[in-house]
C-alpha cells in the first residue's frame, strides 16, 4: 500500500504551525459541509457518496487548472448521469470521475481498502508484504519496498521492481488500489506473482500470506573500532513511531554512543506528521519542508529549538526510501545536520489527506506538494545522496553481511576521528 497522509494538523496543531495547519483541516474536514444545501430532488445515500467525493476534490485538490483541464463540473454531471443504485455504483462512478485528474495518489479505498490502511498505519499488517507505487512511465505498479520479515522481503524482492500480474490478473487493468486488494486475502493463502526486476525477464513467484510484525523502529549498539555507535532504523512511519524514536534514542544515549547511523532504507514513507515529529528530534529551529499548496503559497515547517539527539550522524537511503521519509532525509542534508549514503531515494513529494465517507470508505486527496528547505522538487526525483555507496545493494538491511552498513559504520568513525583532531589542534 502506498503511504498516504493522516493526522498531520493534529501534530501541527502541537506545534503551532498555522498555515498549513489551516490548509490541512480544510481539506480534512470539508466535508462536514457537504451536502448542505438544498437541492429540488433528494439524492440517495449511493448517490450522495459521489456527490461528497466530487466536492472534496474540488475543494482540497491542489492544482486547480487540471481540475479546469478536464472539466470537473462536468464530470460530476457525466457521473449523475450513470445509474447509481449500488455502492458498487457509486464506487465506480467516483473511480471514473478521478481518473481524469492523472493523478494516481488522489483515489477512492474501499471499505475493506481503507480499513487495511488504517491497519498499516497503526503498525499491523497482513498479506505478502509489499509497499507499491504507480509506475508512471507504464501505467503499472512498481515495488516501492518488501517489508522485513514478511514473505515479500524473505523472497527478497528489490525496490524498483515491476510488478505485472496478480494471479494472472494484469496490473493494469487491475489498478494500484486493485493491486493491493488482489494481494491481500486469508492468512495461509497463497498469490502468484509475476515480476519483471529490470532484466527484460519475467519470473513467477508464489508467496504465502501471513501476517507481519512491522516493528517499524529498531535499535542496537555498534562497535566500529575503539567507538560506540548507536544504529536506528526506521521501516515506516505509523502513529507509534515518534514516541518509540524518543525512547530509542534516549536509551542509545544512556549507553554513551558517540554517534549514530539513522536507516532510512526501503522506508516507504507513512504518516508525514510522524516523519516531521521524528525530523524535529534532530534539528534545532531548522526547516524541515517546505509545502505548496492550491494557492501557490510556501509555507515553511520549522523544527523547535530542543532536541532528542544532536550528536554526529550518518543517514542511509536507497530507491525504497520515500514520502515522509525522503521529507526527514531532504531535512538532514538541507540543514547539513547529516551525511546521505547510499542510492537516490525514491521521489514522492505530494501529500494526501484521507477522509472517511459515509459508507464506511475512504477518498484520498491530493491537497498540497512538498520540497527540502533548500526548494528542491522531490516528486519524481527523489533525493541523491552525498555519497554512493557499492553495487549491489545489500537486500537485508541491518542483518548479517550489510556491506552498506559497515560502509557507514566506517564514515562515521573517520568523521568521529576527523572531529577528535580538529579538536586536538
Amino acid at each position: 500500500m502506498y503511504p498516504t497522509v493522516n493526522d498531520l494538523s493534529d501534530w501541527l496543531r502541537r506545534r503551532g504551525f498555522q498555515a498549513l495547519r489551516q490548509l490541512i483541516a480544510a481539506s480534512l474536514c470539508c466535508f462536514l459541509v457537504l451536502g448542505s444545501a438544498c437541492t429540488a430532488v433528494a439524492l440517495s445515500d449511493t448517490q450522495q457518496l459521489v456527490v461528497d467525493s466530487w466536492r472534496l476534490v474540488n475543494q482540497g485538490f491542489w492544482n486547480p487548472e487540471q481540475l479546469d483541464a478536464v472539466r470537473w463540473k462536468r464530470q460530476r454531471q457525466k457521473a449523475m448521469e450513470r445509474s447509481i443504485e449500488s455502492s458498487n455504483d457509486a464506487y465506480a462512478a467516483i473511480e471514473s470521475m478521478l481518473a481524469q485528474l492523472g493523478d494516481p495518489y488522489t483515489r477512492l479505498l474501499r471499505p475493506e481498502d481503507y480499513t487495511a490502511l488504517k491497519n498499516s498505519t497503526n503498525g499491523s499488517l497482513s498479506g505478502v508484504g509489499l509497499q507499491l507505487g504507480p509506475d508512471e512511465s507504464s501505467n503499472g505498479v512498481v515495488v516501492i519496498s518488501a517489508l522485513e520479515g514478511s514473505p515479500a522481503g524473505e523472497a527478497e524482492i528489490t525496490s524498483g521492481t515491476q510488478l505485472l500480474s496478480v494471479d494472472g490478473k494484469d496490473v493494469v487493468d487491475l489498478g494500484l488500489e486493485g493491486t493491493v486488494a488482489a494481494l491481500r486475502g486469508d492468512v495461509g493463502s497463497q498469490v502468484v506473482l509475476t515480476l519483471d526486476n529490470g532484466s527484460g525477464e519475467t519470473s513467477e513467484l508464489t508467496l504465502e500470506r501471513r501476517s507481519v510484525d512491522l516493528r517499524p523502529v529498531r535499535t542496537r549498539r555498534l562497535r566500529s573500532g575503539s567507538h560506540t555507535l548507536g544504529y536506528l532504523r526506521i521501516t515506516q512511519f505509523s502513529e507509534g513511531v515518534p514516541e518509540q524514536v524518543k525512547e530509542a534514542l534516549t536509551e542509545l544515549q544512556n549507553k554513551e554512543i558517540e554517534g549514530l547511523v539513522l536507516d532510512l532504507r526501503n522506508n516507504s514513507g507513512g504518516l508525514v506528521s510522524a516523519g516531521l515529529a521524528v525530523a524535529d528530534d534532530f534539528l534545532s529551529g531548522g526547516a524541515i519542508v517546505e509545502t505548496r499548496n492550491r494557492e501557490g503559497i510556501n509555507d515553511t515547517i520549522q523544527a523547535s529549538l530542543q532536541t532528542v539527539y544532536d550528536g554526529p550522524m550518518v543517514t542511509l537511503v536507497n530507491g525504497g526510501t520515500a514520502s515522509a521519509s525522503e521529507i526527514l532525509a531532504g531535512a538532514l542534508q538541507d540543514n547539513e545536520r547529516a551525511t546521505l549514503l547510499g542510492g537516490q531515494t525514491f521521489g514522492k513529494g505530494l501529500i494526501q489527506t484521507l477522509t472517511n465517507l459515509s459508507d464506511g470508505s475512504g477518498l484520498a486527496v491530493t491537497v498540497a506538494g512538498y520540497v527540502t528547505p533548500s526548494g528542491r522538487d522531490i516528486q519524481g526525483e527523489g533525493i541523491a545522496p552525498d555519497r554512493g555507496l557499492s553495487d549491489p545493494e545489500p537486500l537485508n538491511p541491518g542483518g548479517d553481511g550489510d556491506r552498506w552498513l559497515s560502509e557507514a559504520e566506517q564514515w562515521m568513525e573517520a568523521l568521529l576521528e576527523q572531529t577528535a583532531d580538529e579538536t586536538e589542534a
